[in-house]
C-alpha cells in the first residue's frame, strides 16, 4: 500500500516518542490501530458487496441471454448461471423445506418401512 521502509518507521516513530512521550505513544498507537482497522473492515465490506453486485449483474446478463436464446442451446457458463438462478429462486421459495427433508428422511424410512410390514401381516 504504501512504499513505506524501516527507516522511515523507524523516523516516524523517534518523532511520535518526542512529540507525544512515553506514557502517551502506545495509547496514540493502538487508536491508530484501531482506526486502520476499522477503515480496512469497512474497504473488505465494500469490496464483498462490490464483488457481490457484480456478480448479480452477470447473473442478469446470462439470464437475459438466456430467455433471448429461448433457453435452448446455452453455453456452459450461462447455462451454469441459470442453473444457479433456479436454485437460489427455490431455496427463497422454500426455505426450509430441504432442510425438513433432511430431517425427516430418516422417520420417512422407517415409516414406509413400518407401511411394508403392516401390508404383509
Amino acid at each position: 500500500m504504501f512504499d513505506i521502509g524501516f527507516w522511515e518507521l523507524l523516523l516516524i516513530a523517534i518523532i511520535g516518542l518526542v512529540v507525544l512521550g512515553p506514557e502517551r505513544l502506545p495509547v496514540a498507537i493502538r487508536t491508530v490501530r484501531g482506526w486502520m482497522n476499522s477503515v480496512r473492515s469497512f474497504s473488505d465490506g465494500v469490496k464483498n458487496e462490490l464483488s457481490e453486485e457484480l456478480r448479480i449483474q452477470e447473473l442478469h446478463a446470462n439470464l437475459k441471454k438466456a430467455e433471448q436464446s429461448g433457453m435452448k442451446d446455452l453455453s456452459p457458463e450461462v447455462a451454469a448461471s441459470v442453473k444457479s438462478l433456479q436454485e437460489a429462486a427455490e431455496m427463497v421459495n422454500n426455505p426450509y423445506q430441504t432442510e425438513d427433508k433432511k430431517d425427516n428422511s430418516p422417520q420417512d424410512a422407517e415409516s414406509l418401512d413400518d407401511k411394508k410390514i403392516e401390508k404383509q401381516d
